[in-house]
């Protein structure tokens, strides 16, 4: 069974008020939402500790969700927090590998898969914003370059970044 939002709220509610059945039932689906969600933005092997990670904050901040409002949005916000403070670790650890590397080739295998992640994000972003998010927050180049190398304007350039980002971190919260 997937579960729909009104069923997830009205489930929330009753483990809200201490039924353990539909807890029980809460977490089953909120697990089943969470490894669909994971499996589109997480290398094989990453999602598993992420659902978890997940559904453990899910239990402790569950006082604070407020049955009024949809659950989707509510565990959306969750996972994409999360999902985000995965990816800083990750570009972090490739970086302090790179950085205490002992060999010139290090494995890569965390910096290759942070930056299929970040492609595959960039790639549902239009092409003129995904290229300036590139230029300016990837790769350091000032705004100035970027607009120099775009042919664009620079206060465009600021737009498409900040279009961009807005567009970037909505993505997650429009899975199910």
């Amino acid at each position: 069974m997937i579960a729909d939002e009104a069923t997830l709220s009205r489930l929330m509610g009753l483990a809200q008020r201490g039924d353990k059945q539909a807890y029980t039932a809460l977490l089953t689906e909120v697990q089943r939402w969470l490894e669909r969600f994971f499996s589109r933005r997480c290398a094989p092997g990453h999602g598993d500790d992420l659902v978890q990670e997940v559904l453990i904050a899910v239990h402790k901040k569950r006082a604070s969700y407020d049955p009024t409002r949809p659950f989707l949005p509510w565990l959306a916000a969750i996972a994409r927090y999360r999902w985000i403070d995965h990816l800083r670790t990750v570009y972090r650890k490739a970086e302090e590998e790179l950085t205490n590397a002992d060999l010139p080739f290090a494995s890569e295998e965390e910096s290759i898969i942070a930056r299929l992640s970040l492609d595959r994000m960039l790639a549902q972003i239009p092409n003129a914003q995904a290229e300036v998010i590139s230029w300016v927050k990837i790769e350091g180049l000032s705004i100035k370059q970027a607009a120099s190398k775009s042919g664009m304007s620079e206060a465009a350039v600021k737009i498409n970044i900040h279009r961009g980002l807005k567009k970037l971190s909505a993505l997650p919260e429009k899975a199910n």
